[in-house]
């Protein structure tokens, strides 16, 4: 008698932002999702690829650099989309996190990759950016377009975008 195994169901974040609250959200989202044994898949494209990169300058071309300074820096350097203060809100809202005992962006997102969270870098904007495939970080499931965020989004029980 053959046995049926029962699909797991799909949860699909789309992650337009870099901000740190935004961040925040996206991998709570993940890791709560992918530890209710649910397949979760990430999609990070513009600036949501803050939180895939290394602590790299990136850019090659003259527009590319500018992007690559300005908006520089890792998952770490992420600031408050309000309160940001020149970086000065970051390392608040990091002391308020470490002393109520809430993970920080940095271990949300380690946690979500040993839960086995999907991470998908966009094609699109990583050539738009002039981000290169060796800036991101090593877990990053691949580099894809919009049509591999479409199907997934079509087969999840739900999708965000944040």
């Amino acid at each position: 008698m053959e046995q049926k195994t029962e699909e797991r169901k799909k949860a699909t974040i789309i992650v337009i932002s870099g901000d740190f609250d935004k961040l925040f959200a996206a991998f709570s989202i993940a890791t709560g999702a992918a530890a209710a044994n649910m397949d979760v898949t990430m999609f990070f494209t513009f600036w949501g690829l803050r939180a895939l990169k290394k602590n790299l300058r990136t850019g090659n071309g003259l527009f590319g650099r500018m992007i690559g300074l300005i908006e520089g820096g890792d998952i770490t350097k992420a600031n408050p989309s309000k309160y940001g203060f020149l970086g000065i809100g970051r390392w608040m809202f990091g002391k308020m996190m470490k002393s109520k005992n809430v993970a920080g962006l940095y271990e949300l997102r380690q946690l979500a990759i040993e839960l086995g969270v999907k991470m998908y870098s966009c094609q699109t904007s990583m050539q738009v950016m002039e981000i290169e495939n060796e800036k991101l970080i090593d877990e990053v499931t691949d580099t894809a377009g919009v049509a591999l965020m479409v199907e997934q989004a079509q087969k999840s029980e739900f999708s965000f975008f944040i």
